[in-house]
């Protein structure tokens, strides 16, 4: 009796209770009824649609088979008209092709008419043997001709500048001017106006002093003659490039030439018998030798190399000082559990991408080691590596604990040390490299000098697995990333009182949605 009344008492708890089940999510199960009642009614207006849709098809499908039956023998017949309409066309433009020659040569425009010859000469000679073809080349022919020579004698005057004169030599190349003869007057021409600027540079040295200033000399010698040498052999490259090593000997026997005489002048200028200042004159007094070019390379090599690394230096102190600050105004200790990553991570990301653009605009990418597999996907966790472990180990044998600052301290002797101040070499990785070393070793010692909670070391584990995703790809070697930023979670945990890492699946998932 006593089983019999217990029993009762808990059937009308139960029954109780599924009252109470019932009444609460009465309204669900409503909504959840009304639901299922519209998605039928949705699926049978969607079956309708689809059949009146297959139907439509069908007949959409017949017509345009009637139509293309239809049309076949029509479309054929376009075509074809098509073809001869084109061909008449064609056929319009080379009987018009005399009178379009003659008005672009009245005009001026000879680029126009020489583009008009390039187009109908292969059609002309193809169909040269007939009548009506052949007249049509003849008189093609001497218009031509009367072009090129109006070509020739607008580039012997030389009244034009060099950009006109080049024009003028590659409209005669393309009527088919012998190349040799066309280099030679190229040549020719350009040396009368070299030559000239050099008569100048001379005029003002005079017979003696005094001498114009050195300044005011090399600017109009740079502006002038340099200027237009450089012009002409750009130019000559441009035009005769098919002439090969001869052209190109051609234009170096040039440029020596006329070289030369502009360097004798410009020693004239800079040695005695022209007074120097009495800095100068004291010193071109003790012969001293001119500076050997080695020399100069190698101090501007040098000079190079430490402004590179002043900019590695200010780039990584700039990030430096976003990851301090970050560190040090935040409360470690009452920090929630991390859901996110923070906000100046993914800004330490975007500004090395911008620098990473930015340097890659003037330097190659460089040198780095293999990449692994998993350089995207290594999850930082306080036991995530062997050298950590051996760090965090309790003791070596149960009856012999050992310090873990001592023990970390023995590790360090082990492990490779990173240069941070290396030498930057001439490459995108190189200073990338350099930028993200200061960064990390900045954010290391930051954390070194701060007390951490449980979620303050689980939201630096997050936020180095952050970093590590991105921040692989722009250094030479991913190792380095690793090694630091295991360094900055291994500092954090001994900076914890109570040291519990996050599991690194919800590491990667807050990662993924950051």
């Amino acid at each position: 009796m006593d089983s019999e009344t217990d029993m009762v008492r808990q059937i009308r708890a139960l029954d109780s209770d599924m009252q109470t089940l019932v009444y609460e999510n009465y309204n669900k199960f409503i909504s959840a009824t009304d639901t299922i009642r519209k998605m039928k009614n949705d699926f049978r207006k969607m079956e309708d649609e689809m059949d009146r849709l297959a139907t439509n098809m069908a007949v959409i499908t017949d017509f345009s088979a009637r139509i293309s039956a239809t049309l076949q023998d029509r479309h054929e017949r376009i075509t074809k008209l098509a073809g001869v309409h084109a061909l008449l066309r064609k056929l319009q433009f080379l009987f018009e092709l005399p009178s379009r020659l003659t008005k672009c040569v009245e005009l001026g425009a000879y680029g126009q008419a020489v583009r008009y010859q390039g187009r109908a000469q292969a059609v002309l000679q193809q169909y040269q043997h007939l009548p009506s073809f052949r007249a049509i080349q003849d008189d093609c022919q001497v218009i031509t001709a009367r072009l090129a020579q109006q070509l020739r004698q607008r580039f012997r005057e030389g009244g034009s500048g060099a950009p006109e004169q080049a024009e003028c030599v590659e409209l005669l190349l393309a009527l088919g001017e012998p190349a040799e003869e066309l280099c030679e007057e190229f040549l020719a021409h350009a040396r009368g106006r070299l030559e000239e600027e050099l008569r100048s540079l001379e005029a003002e040295l005079g017979p003696s002093p005094p001498a114009p200033d050195v300044l005011e000399f090399t600017d109009h010698g740079g502006s002038g003659f340099v200027g237009g040498l450089c012009h002409v052999a750009a130019a000559y490259q441009e035009l005769f490039a098919v002439q090969g090593p001869a052209g190109a000997e051609k234009l170096a026997a040039f440029a020596r030439e006329l070289g030369s005489r502009y360097f004798a002048l410009v020693e004239r200028r800079l040695y005695p018998p022209y007074p120097l200042p009495l800095s100068s004159a004291s010193l071109a007094q003790d012969q001293s030798p001119v500076t050997p070019v080695s020399t100069l390379c190698a101090e501007a090599r040098e000079t190079a190399r430490r402004l590179l690394t002043h900019y590695v230096k200010v780039q990584g102190l700039v990030i430096s000082q976003m990851l301090r600050k970050s560190v040090e105004t935040r409360d470690w200790l009452s920090t929630l559990e991390p859901r996110n990553v923070r906000a100046v991570m993914k800004r330490v990301v975007e500004d090395t991408t911008a620098i990473d653009v930015q340097v890659g605009l003037l330097y190659e990418e460089g040198v780095r080691k293999a990449q692994s597999s998993d350089s995207s996907k290594r999850t930082f966790s306080v036991y995530s590596s062997s050298r950590q472990q051996g760090r965090y180990a309790p003791s070596y044998t149960p009856s012999a604990p050992m310090d873990t600052n001592l023990l970390s301290n023995i590790q360090k002797l082990f492990s490779e040390r990173i240069d941070v101040f290396s030498p930057v070499e001439f490459n995108k990785v190189s200073v990338l490299t350099g930028i993200i070393k200061i960064s990390l070793k900045t954010l290391l010692e930051c954390v070194r000098l701060r007390t951490f909670g449980r979620f303050g070391l689980q939201q630096v584990q997050v936020d180095c697995h952050f970093l590590q995703l991105y921040l692989w790809r722009f250094v030479a070697d991913e190792e380095l990333v690793h090694l630091l930023l295991d360094e900055v979670v291994a500092s954090a945990a001994l900076r914890c009182p109570d040291p519990v890492p996050m599991e690194p699946s919800v590491v990667e998932v807050i990662c993924e949605r950051g």
